[in-house]
């Protein structure tokens, strides 16, 4: 395995990471619609991600897997939409979805970074395939992490300072 490879599988499992965390927090979340929703829709971006970047490996013969399948009729989401619901006016959630979307943000930088070293590799490999591969999905992943530090910046001085 090359050093490309090996960022492709990092930056899979990553991707994969980031996509389920997503979908944990807007469920967890789901009073906070604007959370709930956002979180649904960037979550189906690393879905992409995911699956693009196992269609890359294995055009290079690498096997990173199926990307998962998440339905939120299961079990855990009902139960944590319940939870939510139970316990949306106590002021731990603020903290619980500040936690959150911290976590969603340091993951969304990590993937961020990878994304930026598979395209440096690209450029110097002259890899005109993988060097579009991540300029189409670091954009978004750009995104993801203004997205939580929006949501960070908007939701600290109340949370905080309401405790």
């Amino acid at each position: 395995m090359n050093g490309i490879d090996l960022i492709l599988r990092t930056l899979h499992r990553g991707e994969r990471r980031l996509a389920h965390e997503l979908v944990a927090v807007g469920e967890r979340h789901a009073t906070e619609h604007e959370v709930h929703h956002v979180a649904a829709d960037l979550a189906r971006w690393s879905r992409e991600h995911v699956r693009r970047l196992a269609e890359t490996a294995a055009e290079r013969g690498v096997k990173l897997g199926e990307p998962p399948e998440h339905s939120t009729d299961g079990v855990f989401a009902t139960l944590r939409k319940k939870a939510s619901e139970a316990v949306v006016h106590r002021p731990e959630p603020g903290l619980l979805l500040l936690r959150d979307l911290r976590e969603l943000h340091v993951a969304a930088a990590e993937n961020s970074l990878h994304w930026e070293m598979l395209a440096q590799a690209a450029q110097a490999s002259k890899d005109s395939g993988l060097l579009a591969l991540a300029s189409a999905f670091h954009p978004q992943t750009l995104r993801q992490m203004r997205w939580t530090n929006t949501m960070i910046k908007n939701l600290s001085p109340q949370i905080l300072t309401s405790l």
